[in-house]
């Protein structure tokens, strides 16, 4: 995987956080921990790094290749605070889209985060701050299992079949100056670089992938993304030839942000595509 498909691209050279190589798993907590037990294990380190504008080259972006893609999509949700209007309106929505553009015989949308840089401080308000490590939501070991515990009985068939997990991300406001997100080649993406991390919620243990630094990694982001704009980002692929089967991303700092720029807010919603 040499992730040189295309030309450099103008872009930005700004810091990126890694997870630093250790010895023991990292865990997570997505709750406040016991008594005496840290939020988070594994150290970080910042990489200074080229972040490519991938304006230039939207067209020729590809879920097998890259990883992610970018559209233009108005929705008709008004409040993207408002639990039973992202579920009623924007799940559909989000299902009909990831249809028509990944030929998925089925799609469902079944988990979604929405993230504010000032109102994910507030304890209790269920909003979320953006997320800073450079990551990947699924593991070879967690994207069956978050089949598993949605469809039950299901389940073991759907698996029989080639599925995916792909995240639709919208600003919910834009254009987006603080906070954009850095997205890597997958097919730049070794696996060595790929860390199962746990993921502890109160009710079970998810897993994700924490990612080291390489210098071979390419970055890319879309500069001043617009409310009417989406990202697909495909975080798992159970076929194991003719796609990249992971990828990897994270909020960063764009130097060329202003002073005064609002903090960003988005929304993401977590689908599976079943061929």
């Amino acid at each position: 995987m040499d992730g040189l498909r295309f030309s450099a691209q103008e872009g930005v050279l700004a810091p990126l956080s890694f997870l630093l190589p250790a010895r023991e798993k990292p865990v997570y907590y997505n709750y406040e921990p016991p008594p005496g037990v840290p939020s988070r294990t594994g150290g970080r380190r910042e990489e200074r790094v080229t972040v490519e504008d991938a304006r230039a080259i939207r067209d020729r972006l590809s879920l097998d290749h890259e990883g992610f893609l970018l559209f233009r999509h108005p929705t008709a949700v008004r409040n993207f605070y408002d639990e039973n209007e992202i579920k009623t309106l924007y799940y559909p929505e989000t299902e009909r889209l990831m249809q028509s553009l990944t030929g998925a015989g089925r799609v469902v949308a079944f988990d979604h985060i929405v993230r504010n840089g000032a109102r994910g401080k507030e304890r209790g308000s269920g909003v979320k701050l953006p997320a800073t490590r450079m990551h990947n939501d699924y593991t070879a070991r967690s994207a069956p299992q978050r089949v598993r515990d949605f469809f039950g009985e299901e389940a073991e068939g759907l698996l029989e079949r080639r599925f995916a997990i792909i995240n639709l991300w919208r600003p919910i406001t834009g254009p987006v100056l603080r906070s954009p997100l850095a997205l890597c080649d997958a097919e730049s993406l070794a696996d060595e670089n790929l860390v199962a991390t746990d993921l502890k919620y109160p009710d079970r243990t998810g897993e994700i992938y924490s990612v080291t630094y390489n210098p071979a990694q390419r970055w890319f982001y879309f500069p001043k993304m617009e409310a009417e704009e989406v990202l697909l980002i495909r975080c798992f692929d159970s076929a194991k030839k003719g796609a990249a089967r992971f990828s990897a991303h994270g909020a960063f700092e764009d130097p060329n942000s202003p002073a005064a720029a609002p903090p960003r807010e988005s929304i993401e919603v977590r689908t599976f595509a079943f061929y």
